[in-house]
């Protein structure tokens, strides 16, 4: 069954992935968005966060080649861009499959770059969930402020199963990691996953974080021939069990009353 086929929201669970395009410039310095389109593919993933999508300088408009990326694997942007013509927020693109947005809010992060994430709430018919899409900055002090940013934002919400995904340009683990302020939420966190530089990755940058726990499992690199020139990231790919998820969240609601 091709991925624009599969029904989602059955028994086996939802697949979400996080990819860095680099703008769709490959290893080889080729502009190439049919290539990440064809890796993209490949994931088979029902909930996609892309960072990088958008040009950087001048105006911000999407470079993913969206018709092939609906053909070959069945995903919808959420429409988020406040540009004409761009595909995301701050780089920031989000496509989904079997699900609608219900909420969608373009969080501006602190720092000195410009930097942000996306939070949408999606409407599955096994229930909503919250993604919160993001890159955050290259200095680890600002990467604090950016999580906390981020755990307000969803603090701010409903109570709903929440997913993490993006480039979070830290490498570090324990009390030195700039994350470690996201761990009350999104923790206990796993072993990380290199998945930077693609070529030979050995910085785990990118991350799939979900809450309750159990929401995120069969966290993975998907390491194709392909995915290791299409970009200079590779992309990350879980299972996602949003049924059980939204029993652990009612379960300590009622606790909490």
């Amino acid at each position: 069954m091709s991925p624009a086929m599969r029904v989602v929201g059955k028994a086996e669970g939802l697949v979400a992935a996080s990819y860095n395009v680099h703008k769709c410039i490959g290893v080889d310095k080729r502009f190439d968005p049919g290539r990440v389109a064809a890796v993209i593919a490949e994931l088979d993933a029902d909930v996609l966060a892309l960072q990088e999508a958008d040009r950087r300088f001048g105006r911000r408009t999407g470079l993913l080649d969206l018709g092939t990326v609906e053909r070959r694997a069945g995903l919808h942007l959420v429409p988020v861009s406040s540009t004409p013509g761009g595909h995301g927020w701050r780089g920031n693109a989000l496509l989904v499959r079997g699900a609608h947005a219900t909420h969608v809010r373009r969080l501006t992060l602190p720092g000195a770059e410009p930097r942000g994430a996306l939070i949408v709430e999606l409407s599955f018919p096994t229930g909503p969930l919250r993604v919160v899409a993001a890159h955050l900055g290259l200095l680890r002090r600002h990467r604090i402020l950016q999580a906390a940013a981020i755990l307000t934002a969803i603090a701010e919400g409903e109570a709903m199963p929440t997913l993490l995904l993006g480039d979070l340009n830290e490498w570090r683990t324990g009390a030195g990691s700039s994350l470690s302020v996201l761990e009350p939420l999104f923790g206990p966190f796993g072993q990380p996953l290199p998945s930077f530089p693609s070529r030979l990755p050995f910085l785990a940058l990118d991350q799939i974080l979900g809450h309750p726990r159990g929401l995120v499992s069969q966290l993975e690199v998907h390491d194709s021939a392909l995915a290791r020139v299409a970009s200079d990231h590779l992309p990350l790919r879980a299972r996602i069990d949003l049924a059980a998820a939204h029993e652990a969240v009612q379960a300590a609601l009622a606790t909490a009353a």
